[in-house]
């Protein structure tokens, strides 16, 4: 099922609007993102004030593209958050056609208020839209590096991408490695793919097939709770 979603990647309006802008688009709402706009995002509710914070940082698959947001994965873990007695608050700071560039140039915004765990899930369109990996490695880095600096006791997750298979094996194995060797250098948890039995499913996607759909978020949920779940704490 892997191989069918990264094909997918490819086919299609999918190839420059995977997270629902083309290049120009994206650049631009980039450009025209300013501090109010991101404080939107991750201003805290008043009955969740004061509980420790866990930061989502992405792009549309973290926003919950073409769904309400309370169907987005990030609100889901909210869910089995509340659903277990935990005491965090989850922030969803998911921007649809956000690149790695795009979220390092943010990331100070969403750095205003303290934060207990950070996950990042960035990296897919910088491959559609055919940026230098090397970039794409510095960005994510710079990114998990000002988490850190910031918030020296933060507990860091990576949500890892796979590239499509017309890069070539050898663009793929370097895509894949980059999640793989961040986590080992910068201490991060690791999620091996974010889309694990979800891409290429018709049935768990929206009608473009790649961004999941209600029962898609639910899976999706599930394999990121797999990681962020030994990082909680109970008071």
């Amino acid at each position: 099922m892997r191989n069918i979603f990264l094909t997918l990647l490819v086919t299609g309006l999918f190839v420059l609007n995977s997270c629902g802008n083309d290049p120009q688009e994206a650049s631009a709402m980039e450009q025209e993102m300013t501090e109010d706009t991101v404080n939107k995002e991750v201003t805290s509710s008043p009955e969740k004030k004061n509980r420790p914070r866990i930061v989502f940082f992405g792009n549309s698959l973290t926003a919950g593209y073409g769904l309400d947001e309370q169907y987005s994965f990030p609100s889901q873990i909210q869910y089995k958050i509340d659903s277990l007695g935990y005491n965090y608050e989850v922030i969803n700071a998911g921007l649809s056609g956000e690149t790695t560039a795009g979220g390092r140039n943010r990331i100070d915004w969403v750095m205003e208020q303290p934060m207990e765990i950070f996950v990042l899930e960035l990296g897919g369109n910088d491959v559609l839209r055919g940026f230098e990996l090397t970039a794409t490695r510095e960005n994510l880095a710079a990114i998990l590096d000002a988490v850190r600096n910031k918030y020296p006791e933060v507990k860091l997750v990576l949500a890892g991408m796979e590239a499509p298979p017309n890069m070539g094996e050898a663009y793929a194995q370097e895509f894949r490695e980059i999640y793989q060797e961040l986590a080992v250098e910068k201490k991060a948890a690791l999620i091996p793919f974010l889309l694990a039995d979800v891409g290429g499913i018709k049935e768990l996607n929206l009608p473009d097939r790649i961004h999941p759909n209600k029962d898609g978020q639910v899976i999706v949920a599930n394999n990121v709770w797999q990681v962020l779940a030994p990082l909680l704490e109970k008071e």
